[in-house]
């Protein structure tokens, strides 16, 4: 059973964070169901994984187990777009359509990049607050993999910074949608 963190405090270190993006993949399809013919729907998929990298180090009655390193991957990973089965695939209202929504899915690219120096000061934060625990056994490591992972990803600044990035991302996904002449589109019929 872990002890209180005083126990280990000697072997607190500055956890390392490595950020990284996720490769992306764009989905498109034509809607079962009727949307807005001037735009489709992209629904973007957030992710946030954390591996966290420990060390066990032997003390006196156990272990210390510390957190080493974060190696996070943060961005979007999936990008479905809908657009109106009314137009056909690859057809000119269908491209003008899905042009548009490319300019969604740019945004949310945008934002990562954007947002990259705040997501990685949000991670290092977090990893940082992290203090090391004791176990008395080696075989109470998932324990403390759990109880270090919890307090970790239940860190103020993580949900924090996932909030910002959504704020952002809606924001500018509305601008988009009310600066839109659809030129494009009406080009399709004239």
């Amino acid at each position: 059973m872990p002890c209180l963190a005083h126990n280990c405090i000697e072997y607190k270190t500055t956890p390392v964070v490595d950020l990284d993006k996720p490769e992306y993949e764009k989905v498109v399809f034509l809607s079962e169901k009727t949307l807005d013919l001037l735009h489709g729907h992209v629904e973007a998929n957030l992710v946030s994984n954390y591996d966290l990298v420990l060390e066990m180090l032997p003390t006196d009655g156990g272990y210390c187990v510390i957190l080493k390193k974060i190696d996070a991957l943060f961005g979007f990973d999936r990008f479905d777009v809908e657009i109106d089965k009314e137009h056909k695939n690859n057809s000119c209202a269908y491209n003008a359509v899905l042009n548009h929504e490319e300019k969604h899915i740019n945004v949310y690219l945008n934002i990562i990049e954007e947002f990259k120096s705040e997501i990685h000061e949000s991670l290092f934060s977090a990893a940082d607050s992290v203090m090391p625990i004791f176990i008395e056994q080696e075989s109470d490591i998932d324990f403390a993999f759990e109880e270090l992972n919890q307090e970790f990803s239940s860190h103020p600044d993580l949900l924090l910074i996932a909030q910002k990035v959504n704020a952002a991302q809606e924001i500018r996904n509305k601008q988009i949608d009310k600066n839109e002449n659809n030129s494009e589109l009406y080009s399709c019929y004239n």
